[in-house]
């Protein structure tokens, strides 16, 4: 369980694509330290699980399920991702709580400020339209975020200018593909209707 609260960027260092999994080494600061293999840490908000920690090197495998409902498969070597430690008991949960298992692939559409503030436009599956909640909250590549606007197949985010420091919405803009995680307890609560 994560809260959407990026801790830093990490740096692809390399990738090994295989038939049946992908490991990806991301080089860390602050999230290699008290961690333990094993332990789970939010890749651009996609729950992996640690299986190597050299030098501040982490290691991550993903399975071929994981890198088809996300934006995972399109890094290469060089790029900057989010990362953040899951949640230890008594932690403060600063944003909201985040399962780390994406939803879907967003594309941005628009990046562009409205009435001074950065708004990010989001396209998704028409399918997942129902769990998205005015000011409810979402996870766009790990980041915790508000529903401003919803349109029938698209939604938008305002990031004010400290996230868009501290993450890599910097590097992104119209096109790029984003992994959504909607809110559990919207997902929950649509569920039982």
């Amino acid at each position: 369980m994560f809260s959407g609260i990026i801790e830093e960027l990490g740096v692809v260092k390399n990738i090994s694509r295989c038939s049946k999994s992908t490991l990806f080494q991301i080089k860390a600061d602050k999230c290699a330290k008290d961690i333990a293999i094993g332990d789970s840490i939010a890749v651009n908000g996609v729950c992996l699980t640690l299986i190597k920690n050299e030098l501040g090197v982490l290691s991550f495998e993903a399975m071929q399920q994981t890198l088809s409902v996300s934006n995972l498969g399109f890094l290469k070597a060089g790029d900057k991702v989010n990362l953040e430690r899951a949640l230890k008991i008594g932690d403060r949960v600063s944003g909201h709580f985040v399962t780390g298992h994406i939803d879907c692939m967003g594309l941005i559409r628009s990046k562009a400020y409205r009435n001074n503030n950065l708004c990010f436009e989001i396209a998704v599956p028409p399918k997942f339209m129902l769990f998205c909640i005015l000011k409810g909250s979402v996870a766009i590549d790990g980041v915790s975020l508000t529903i401003m606007e919803k349109k029938p197949s698209a939604f938008s985010v305002y990031i004010i200018a400290h996230t868009l420091k501290n993450t890599i919405f910097m590097f992104k803009g119209p096109s790029a593909k984003v992994n959504v995680e909607f809110d559990i307890l919207a997902k929950s609560v649509k569920s039982q209707q």
